[in-house]
């Protein structure tokens, strides 16, 4: 069966020139890939094992998953899972359902990467919940690389996993980083040794990109980012509160203002 992931790294593979021996066949077929492509001339510093692992939680931000998730789920040879409470379908905060793949109990153990989504509401029901911080501090402290998206620093700090790396976050939560001991700063996506966070939402796929680079080369995510046709042109130029008109600025920021007391309530009690 064709899927879109399949699809998605033959095509790929396809346009740079390169692809994969067959998962499936053996012998002198073995180079040929199942929809036909010749795969024999694929650099073997190309295909991997990776074991990668996202949290799913009630009330998340579905896009800094799905687009981290597009981005490593064309990771060639990886694995990428859901891993949530329960198989209970996930209501993220745009009204958008998600199915976990693996409860947190069946999660491989010592992922390759974990990556940690973030929401408003819902992540500050994360950080209370005493199952989900356990399963985020004990895989982050097997994980290769431990990440997140926008504010899923928060899951990070509270099971204290970033005291004295330097983190971005979304940029209402980033200030608050130095409550869980972090060193807040204003990039798109900041890397400190296996540390690697993104700022807001959209910053998950230049995340997803730069964490391709780092397990592959910089030729591979550039063929994910032209097999995405990722170039963004926004209409606007708001995108951060450097840019954006200051009103709208303070305007988001009294909206969340509540958010930041629970925060420091949390984080106090971590």
């Amino acid at each position: 069966m064709l899927t879109r992931r399949k699809l998605g790294t033959s095509a790929l593979l396809a346009a740079l020139g390169f692809a994969a021996r067959a998962e499936t066949q053996t012998g002198e077929s073995a180079n040929v890939h199942e929809h036909g492509h010749d795969m024999s001339n694929m650099p073997a510093s190309w295909h991997g094992d990776e074991q990668i692992v996202f949290l799913g939680y009630q009330g998340m931000t579905a896009l800094d998953l799905i687009g981290p998730q597009y981005m490593l789920a064309n990771l060639m040879g990886a694995t990428v899972k859901v891993a949530a409470k329960s198989l209970d379908p996930i209501m993220t905060d745009t009204g958008i359902t998600l199915v976990p793949d693996v409860t947190f109990e069946d999660a491989v153990k010592d992922p390759d990467v974990l990556c940690i989504p973030g929401g408003t509401l819902g992540t500050l029901d994360a950080m209370r919940d005493g199952a989900t911080m356990e399963f985020v501090r004990q895989s982050g402290a097997n994980a290769g690389y431990v990440t997140s998206v926008c504010t899923g620093t928060l899951l990070l700090g509270q099971a204290g996993l970033i005291d004295g790396y330097r983190v971005t976050s979304h940029w209402i939560t980033r200030p608050m980083m130095e409550q869980f001991g972090a060193i807040p700063v204003n990039e798109r996506v900041v890397v400190d040794r296996n540390r690697i966070t993104g700022a807001g939402v959209t910053a998950g796929i230049d995340f997803g990109l730069m964490l391709l680079a780092r397990m592959r080369d910089d030729d591979y995510a550039k063929g994910v980012q032209l097999l995405a046709e990722y170039d963004p042109q926004p209409p606007f130029d708001a995108g951060t509160p450097e840019k954006a008109p200051a009103h709208l600025t303070e305007l988001l920021e009294g909206m969340f203002a509540v958010l930041g007391a629970s925060v420091s309530e949390s984080a106090a009690y971590r």
